[in-house]
């Protein structure tokens, strides 16, 4: 049983995920909270896996607090998901730079709310859909100098994580550079340890971030 934490400043939105999750044979909701500090509160008592998260909020926003669960529980830490009504919010970036496992828009499909959900307890991260490449495209900065960190790749992992950066899965991944998945896999837990990353999400932002990705490209 997946076990899953709402924290939204409208109690109706979280009435509405409650009903979706609860639906679910493999999920349960087993909190709420109206803001990042009643978050942090809720989640020192409460065992969660997965943590849907609102980046605007008053007292303490998505952002803030996310970092803060994160900073506090280190690898015990619930994986987050950052949900704006904005595609293009700058605050997004810093939660998914804090660690979030990646962010929705709140009008998403319950599908892929529910998706996203078992993705990221999975070990996962939500880097695929579009608004995750246009987010990047817009806020990540463009003309920053190479980060000495890619001469450190090789040609293949610098190929993977280009793909990583289109949100290609590792299937896709592999029919596109001809490699088996477990090779892919590989090649992508290399990436991790080599940049220090949490997961995909964050190979994504360093792609943008190193000039290995330049917007609109």
């Amino acid at each position: 049983m997946i076990r899953v934490v709402l924290v939204d400043d409208q109690a109706l939105w979280r009435a509405g995920i409650r009903h979706v999750i609860d639906a679910q044979p493999d999920l349960t909701v087993v909190g709420e909270a109206g803001d990042g500090r009643q978050a942090l509160e809720l989640l020192a008592t409460t065992r969660a896996d997965v943590v849907l998260m609102d980046v605007r909020m008053p007292a303490l926003d998505g952002v803030a607090a996310t970092r803060l669960l994160l900073e506090r529980d280190g690898a015990r830490a619930p994986r987050v998901i950052v949900l704006t009504t904005f595609d293009a919010d700058e605050h997004v970036l810093d939660a998914l730079r804090a660690g979030a496992a990646g962010f929705l828009l709140k009008d998403a499909e319950p599908e892929q709310l529910l998706h996203a959900i078992r993705a990221v307890a999975a070990g996962d991260a939500v880097v695929a859909p579009a608004p995750t490449r246009r987010l990047l495209e817009r806020f990540a900065p463009a003309l920053r100098p190479a980060d000495p960190r890619l001469d450190d790749l090789t040609e293949r992992e610098r190929a993977v994580l280009l793909a990583v950066a289109r949100g290609a899965s590792n299937a896709e991944i592999g029919a596109e550079l001809f490699l088996a998945e477990a090779t892919v896999k590989t090649h992508v837990g290399r990436l991790l340890a080599k940049l220090d990353a949490r997961d995909r999400v964050q190979l994504a932002i360093f792609a943008y971030e190193s000039g290995l990705v330049r917007p609109g490209r």
